[in-house]
């Protein structure tokens, strides 16, 4: 064990720089129509390693994350997430769910995962020869994606989470071992100049706070 790391936050500047992060994080939305434009050297790097710094169950850190640059892979992915949302689409999701997607306007079609330049492919590290048992798996990771959607709008990146269902065809095609468990895409890059996303409320605090 070590000491604690201080703050090096003056008391009197805290609030301005919750509300400063508050409002650069508020202004994210997910992208679907991306740029030919190439990433900066490094930045995927960073934005990875900050998620790495993430908080998980035991510190077991259960996850990998796998950047997807290669036009071929990504066409493959495309292919083979596409053909599980037009299942889904087509036979799984219900009358409900369909409503509530239906102001975004999303169906069975992804060419995201072929035209962002790159894509981050996140997943659960379950025990395995060459991993230990983790513990809290599914949270410690949520985290970490988290970490990593708010590197990457730090980095002027936009990007979206897409959760194909099933995902096992992730390890098929970049040959990840079965202790590995698909838990999200994310497509990264700039946005289109004719890019637009739907407009959408955000629940005010009153809605989603509760002091006791």
């Amino acid at each position: 064990m070590r000491a604690a790391p201080r703050s090096d936050v003056p008391v009197d500047e805290a609030l301005a720089r919750a509300r400063a992060f508050t409002a650069n994080l508020s202004a994210r939305r997910s992208v679907r129509q991306f740029a030919d434009r190439p990433i900066p050297e490094g930045v995927l790097e960073e934005a990875v390693r900050a998620a790495g710094s993430a908080p998980s169950g035991a510190n077991l850190q259960p996850w990998r994350f796998v950047v997807v640059t290669d036009p071929g892979v990504r066409r493959a992915l495309r292919e083979a997430a596409e053909a599980e949302e037009r299942d889904f689409y087509r036979r799984r999701v219900s009358d409900e769910w369909r409503d509530a997607l239906a102001p975004l306007g999303t169906d069975w079609r992804k060419p995201f995962l072929e035209t962002a330049p790159a894509l981050i492919v996140v997943f659960e590290v379950h025990k395995g020869p060459r991993s230990p048992k983790p513990y809290y798996v599914k949270e410690s990771v949520g985290i970490a994606v988290g970490f990593l959607l708010a590197a990457l709008h730090q980095a002027g990146l936009a990007s979206l989470t897409h959760t194909p269902s099933p995902m096992r065809f992730l390890n098929e095609i970049l040959d990840r071992p079965r202790e590995e468990r698909g838990y999200v895409v994310i497509p990264v890059g700039y946005p289109a100049a004719d890019a637009e996303v739907p407009a959408i409320d955000r629940k005010p605090l009153d809605e989603i706070l509760v002091r006791r």
